[in-house]
């Protein structure tokens, strides 16, 4: 059953969550769908990625290439084409429920300090949990990371 994780970022930047969670979920054996709702914001995350230690090294491409069904972690705007369990998503790109429920793991991540950003996180939150998707709200605080809320629906 799919999980839904929002993490509102208020200390560390997107990049740098990303690319820790992104390392869980390689290391977990998932292939992951990272998706944006701007081009230049996922090159400048590519970019970022790319930049990353040696030892953290996250292989991956971004969206538009020919081998984009074999990325571990493909970067891109829309639907999802490299067999991924897992999707992340940033920069207010969102996720359906029937969607999320193929999935093993969603992260929303979303900028604590952009209300533009809470709001669309609170109103996929609703959405989500609405229809009956389990999800987990995490926050940062004192530099690290607090579970502050946790809806998992009841079985039928």
């Amino acid at each position: 059953m799919a999980q839904v994780l929002f993490y509102h970022l208020t200390r560390s930047p997107v990049a740098l969550t990303a690319g820790v969670l992104l390392g869980k979920a390689l290391a977990a054996g998932w292939r992951v769908a990272l998706r944006g709702t701007d081009r230049d914001g996922l090159e400048r995350l590519d970019a970022r990625l790319w930049l990353g230690p040696d030892a953290g090294f996250l292989p991956h491409g971004l969206e538009g290439g020919p081998f984009d069904g074999d990325q571990p972690i493909l970067l891109g705007l829309g639907a999802i084409t490299n067999g991924a369990q897992g999707l992340m998503l940033v920069d207010g790109a969102a996720v359906e429920a029937t969607e999320a429920r193929t999935l093993e793991r969603v992260w929303v991540l979303f900028d604590g300090s952009d209300e533009g950003a809470v709001s669309a996180a609170r109103a996929q939150w609703k959405v989500l949990t609405g229809a009956g998707v389990a999800a987990q709200y995490w926050s940062e605080a004192d530099g690290h990371w607090e579970k502050k809320a946790d809806s998992t629906p009841t079985p039928a």
